[in-house]
């Protein structure tokens, strides 16, 4: 149904019975209908009315991944003591068929581990946080390296496994088929460790090409198989796994090295619907996480589990660029805020988020950026507008390339924006392309999230 109209009807049903109706009614959505409900708020007149909190009825909907569109409260048209809240809910659509798709495999789908939500969840964070990463796209299809998806398995398991000892499966007695000695051997590695950019070396370097190597495995064995299209046994993912030698050579976590354990392929549309609405599905694959735990067995609160399932990115941290900014001074350089071009001065001035922290965790060097205090606390967390952006480049510009590109830090500089930017070209990510991706990056997140924009009025 395009719409379900419940008026005047939740509150006769028992809170035992709730659950179970919400889900049979959101069941019945087209994809885009809408469900709105009305609650009636109220003293219990003796026709045996139930209290319905409006918070339960809004958890209701995230567990079946439904959208709030809005809400309001009204009084009653003749009874002051009575007032109906109404909640207007509705099933997304992405117009491909993605939506409903990811909803399905979420929330309805056969799962005897939680294999399934980490895969989906890993790689919506791949399609939301490091679109650069792509190996090839067609109309049809996106490679992203096999190991970048078994990077962000390992990021998610270690701390549920190792930290929390979490079951992730019905069966007690059975171990992961990932979990073996290099997984437990990573138990003390920090996961901003793991990060994209990042080197490491001799025995850590082995530990961690075998984990990655062993989740790969794993993945392609389990839920990439088991991932199908409803009724029928066509898999949504497909793997193509290479099978590498473990060494204490160095292992840099980049695009070049992921893809050395294979490739995965995504359907385009799924990929475009996974970056976009990335905000929303995240929040369903967590909750439908945390229920699967709990059913497996109970050990803690549900705010534990919640902390346990965070993505972990680290702080929000601007040391190194400010010490590379000390640096540049001392040595007799200028340095000038991005955004308004004034001269920086005894050590008074900001590191600002490009694009803010508080709504895109990312301390990558690119996105790092000099101004004055008072910009960047007028700035906030919103986004630069674009005509802001394109006055600023020179600065940018020049600030990278100082900055960056003239120390030791080039490396990693190049290595993160190839990552975390769409638009990066792997055979050689000039300055010109890295700011046409940051470009690029600002409309998605304004599209996305819907950021506000910032002006320079200084």
């Amino acid at each position: 149904f395009n719409l379900i109209l419940v008026s005047a009807v939740w509150m006769h049903l028992p809170p035992s019975d709730r659950e179970r109706a919400f889900r049979i009614v959101s069941e019945l959505l087209a994809p885009g209908g809408l469900l709105v409900i009305t609650l009636r708020q109220g003293p219990d007149d003796g026709r045996g009315f139930f209290e319905v909190p409006v918070e339960e009825l809004l958890q209701q909907a995230r567990g079946r991944a439904l959208g709030l569109v809005t809400q309001c409260h009204v009084p009653d048209l003749k009874r002051k003591e009575l007032s109906w809240h109404t909640v207007v809910l509705q099933l997304p659509d992405d117009g491909t068929g993605s939506l409903p798709l990811l909803r399905h495999i979420i929330v309805n789908d056969n799962k005897s581990a939680t294999y399934k939500l980490g895969l989906l969840r890993a790689v919506m964070k791949i399609a939301e946080g490091a679109p650069g990463m792509v190996l090839a796209r067609t109309d049809d299809y996106v490679d992203i390296p096999f190991g970048l998806v078994g990077l962000y398995w390992l990021k998610m398991y270690l701390p549920l496994i190792n930290r929390y000892e979490l079951r992730q499966s019905t069966n007690k007695n059975k171990g992961y088929g990932f979990a073996k000695d290099a997984f437990y051997s990573l138990a003390n590695t920090s996961i901003f460790d793991l990060r994209i950019g990042a080197q490491l070396r001799g025995e850590p370097a082995k530990l961690l090409r075998s984990a990655i190597q062993d989740a790969c495995a794993n993945i392609q064995r389990m839920p990439a198989h088991y991932i199908t299209y409803p009724g029928t046994s066509r898999q949504v993912f497909s793997c193509d796994r290479e099978s590498i030698r473990t060494s204490h050579h160095a292992l840099s976590l980049d695009k070049a090295s992921l893809a050395t354990f294979g490739t995965f392929r995504i359907p385009t549309a799924m990929w475009q619907c996974m970056g976009q609405y990335a905000c929303w599905l995240e929040p369903v694959i967590i909750q439908e996480w945390q229920s699967l735990m709990i059913g497996y067995e109970v050990r803690y609160s549900m705010e534990a589990y919640a902390h346990a399932l965070r993505w972990d990115e680290g702080i929000r941290d601007t040391n190194e660029v400010r010490r590379r900014a000390g640096q540049m001074t001392a040595s007799g350089q200028q340095l000038n805020c991005v955004w308004t071009a004034k001269k920086l001065r005894d050590n008074k001035y900001a590191i600002d988020h490009c694009f803010p922290w508080s709504r895109w965790g990312n301390n990558d060097l690119w996105n790092l950026m000099p101004a004055t205090e008072k910009a960047n606390l007028q700035k906030s967390d919103k986004l630069p507008s674009a005509a802001l952006l394109h006055e600023s480049r020179p600065l940018i510009l020049n600030w990278w390339q100082e900055a960056f590109l003239a120390s030791r830090l080039k490396e990693r500089f190049l290595c993160e924006a190839e990552a975390a930017l769409p638009l990066v070209s792997a055979s050689g990510p000039q300055l010109e392309n890295i700011f046409e991706g940051v470009l690029y990056q600002r409309s998605r997140l304004k599209a996305n999230q819907q950021l506000p924009e910032w002006t320079v009025h200084v």
